[in-house]
């Protein structure tokens, strides 16, 4: 670990810090015109594999919004080229899979011992970490077996899963050994981050939502607790993120997960106390009112405050990620707002 004694860190453990940190989900992205240059040069994926790149466009954000911890800059779907099934992206379509996995054969022919190959994203971290030391902690992060298994399913986004679901449903036995393969290749993949210096590894499970509960807990649940359980021996707090995932928080937190993400579907106390008020929780303000005056979005900001209630364990971030389009001085605005008079809530 670069920085185990930080406000994030102990925020993460649930103990007692003298304000709240923030970091924000895609804090390096579109919306900054440091990054719109980098992606002139290089393409996403060409960022991600090369390590310099990735660590000055991951230390940049950080820097330039003054936030509490760096998470590395990377992609959810790096792990599936490793696995054999090759993707790209779309214009304005988000990524493709080229040949989505439908049927046991197609399980079968996926690689689980070509985790190594994605070092490339541990030594981004390892440059992140040299950069800031002890100032500053960096978060690794992968992507969640079932939203990894939906990509790989639907062959890129979808509004209804109703591939993946169909093999849940109907293949049980080919979805248990696609998340096995999944969660054997992103543990180790995860645990590779922290060997060169994580602080904390964040789970996305983006799509987890359009799960009931009943099917999160009999489909999932058994798998994202495996992952969190073989992250958690490599010593760092693991943040487990679902969006629309109201409904599924105190399964959630069965994981083992020393924090849950919050969308902002749901008020930040309400959520925590679905989880018993036990751990961490992280969130949760809406992305889009990022895009509102300041007029709107302060109380906005000091209402999520006043829900954590001064309790320790709360990290403030977005509901999701920065979109594209929002306006730079206004998530520099909102960090200055947390870092400056976040100490006031903790009265």
């Amino acid at each position: 670990m670069s920085a185990p004694n930080s406000l994030f860190v102990r925020a993460a453990k649930a103990q007692p810090t003298e304000r709240t940190p923030i970091w924000l989900m895609r804090q390096a992205g579109r919306y900054m015109a440091e990054y719109r240059a980098v992606r002139k040069k290089y393409s996403l994926i060409e960022i991600c594999k090369k390590p310099e790149v990735a660590a000055q466009v991951t230390i940049e954000a950080a820097e330039i919004l003054k936030v509490d911890a760096a998470i590395i800059f990377a992609d959810l779907l790096l792990p599936l080229e490793v696995m054999g099934l090759p993707f790209h992206f779309a214009a304005g379509e988000g990524p493709k899979i080229e040949k989505p996995v439908r049927a046991a054969a197609d399980i079968a022919h996926l690689r689980t011992d070509r985790a190594a190959d994605l070092g490339y994203v541990a030594e981004a971290v390892k440059l992140v970490c040299k950069h800031f030391g002890d100032r500053l902690p960096v978060i690794g992060f992968c992507g969640a077996p079932f939203t990894l298994a939906s990509y790989m399913i639907e062959g890129g986004g979808s509004r209804n899963y109703v591939f993946t679901k169909k093999m849940m449903y109907s293949s049980p036995d080919a979805w248990n050994e696609l998340m096995r393969k999944l969660v054997s290749v992103t543990a180790e993949y995860s645990a590779e981050q922290v060997r060169a210096g994580a602080d904390a590894i964040q789970i996305f499970d983006s799509w987890v939502g359009c799960l009931s509960v009943d099917d999160y807990r009999r489909y999932v649940l058994p798998h994202a607790t495996d992952l969190v359980k073989r992250l958690q021996k490599a010593g760092v707090p693991i943040i487990y993120f679902g969006t629309d995932s109201a409904t599924l928080l105190p399964s959630m937190k069965e994981t083992g997960a020393e924090v849950v993400g919050l969308d902002w579907r749901i008020p930040l106390d309400t959520g925590w106390q679905s989880l018993g008020f036990r751990g961490a929780v992280q969130g949760n303000l809406d992305p889009v009112l990022l895009f509102a005056e300041w007029k709107e979005l302060k109380p906005r900001a000091e209402d999520i405050l006043r829900r954590a209630a001064g309790r320790p364990g709360h990290i403030f971030n977005l509901g999701h990620g920065i979109l594209p389009e929002t306006p730079v001085d206004n998530v520099k605005a909102l960090c200055a707002f947390i870092r400056e008079h976040s100490a006031e809530f903790k009265k």
